[in-house]
């Protein structure tokens, strides 16, 4: 990349590090999109924040060709559903939580008090007797706070409705790996920051108006991405998430394609991905030699991609995804050089579009 001796700082370290850590569940991503617009500001010329809390830095704010990058800021959660007279708390999803992982974690419980401490009960091996082992369900999981009774859990400040997150922190796991829950997608979001951060330090001049995106609601429908993309009402998507490293033990190849942590962003053909900008993407990564793969989606991609795609009588969209072990867990891991790779990818591929381009199918 032209006149760029190294990709990520010191500072954007620390930034990545305090922005996972901090809890952002879906519907409640407030303090997650406040350190990240910290931290965007002085990278873009103005930004504004939506009704339901997707923030968008914007670059060129007065140009009509209108070019959006994007991550989700939420990540899976757990409601207090049923507090039992005896003090034990049930729960529903909020988003997709993985209720085979609950077992034995430890997790946050927001209250209007602050943070109250709770753990996921779960009865010793000792006590399991019979000829089949009764597994984790949504029905049988539940929340220890240390109570006996009801009314001091709702002491405590916990009611229906409080969210909960598990309070894994993160960490680099021999040096080249990143861990922690919810980089699904708060990777993302840290990536599109660091572009927004290069483009600002290299002095490049776009010649269109770039709409930095970190959306919400992505883990219960795209729901964010739905209200954005009416606002902005963009020209071009250019879509980040994550996607399943397969090369881990107990994956299905054949069902789940073929790809690995440390070979580059992928690339998914399917039909919310635009062929033309998908090829300008393709050549950007071609002309950079930033490694990539590529995936297949069928009927959807299951990302904010669709959202845009669909929106505003239809909006080139592509989508960039950075390979994920373990996801909707708390030791989500991905790769140094992926995240690397795929911030290059975004940056050159933003350098190959030119004010008011065409990605009409055909002409």
């Amino acid at each position: 990349m032209a006149k760029q001796k190294t990709l990520l700082n010191k500072s954007s370290n620390q930034f990545l590090e305090k922005y996972l850590n901090n809890p952002s569940p879906t519907g409640f991503e407030k303090e997650g999109q406040k350190i990240w617009l910290k931290y965007m500001r002085p990278y873009i010329d103005d930004y504004w924040v939506d009704n339901y809390g997707s923030v968008v830095g914007i670059i060129n704010p007065k140009a009509k060709y209108k070019v959006v990058i994007e991550a989700h800021a939420d990540e899976i959660s757990w409601f207090v559903h049923y507090i039992t007279p005896e003090g034990f708390i049930y729960l529903r999803r909020n988003g997709g939580s993985d209720h085979q992982i609950a077992p034995s974690k430890r997790v946050n419980i927001h209250t209007d008090n602050g943070i109250v401490k709770a753990v996921f009960g779960w009865p010793a091996i000792h006590t399991r007797r019979g000829a089949k082992e009764q597994a984790p369900t949504l029905k049988n999981i539940f929340l220890d706070v240390g109570c006996s009774t009801k009314e001091e859990v709702e002491e405590l400040g916990v009611h229906v409705g409080c969210v909960i997150t598990y309070e894994d922190e993160f960490m680099i796991l021999n040096k080249n790996n990143y861990v922690g829950r919810a980089l699904d997608n708060r990777i993302g979001g840290f990536m599109i920051a660091e572009v927004a951060r290069l483009l600002k330090e290299n002095n490049v001049k776009l010649p269109f108006g770039l709409y930095i995106t970190n959306s919400v609601q992505e883990e219960v429908g795209l729901r964010g991405a739905q209200m954005i993309a009416e606002k902005i009402q963009p020209d071009v998507a250019i879509v980040t998430d994550v996607c399943h490293d397969t090369s881990t033990p107990m994956i299905d190849k054949i069902v789940q394609g073929d790809l690995k942590s440390g070979l580059g962003p992928v690339l998914t053909y399917g039909p919310a991905v635009q062929n033309n900008l998908l090829d300008l993407v393709i050549a950007a990564a071609t002309k950079s030699n930033i490694p990539f793969q590529r995936a297949a989606a069928s009927r959807s991609t299951g990302t904010d991609t669709d959202a845009f795609a669909y929106s505003n009588a239809g909006v080139p969209s592509v989508l960039i995804s950075t390979p994920l072990r373990y996801m909707h867990t708390t030791v989500e891991m991905a790769h140094k050089s992926d995240v690397e790779n795929g911030i290059r990818l975004i940056y050159e591929s933003l350098l190959q579009i030119k004010n008011g381009h065409d990605f009409r199918y055909f002409k």
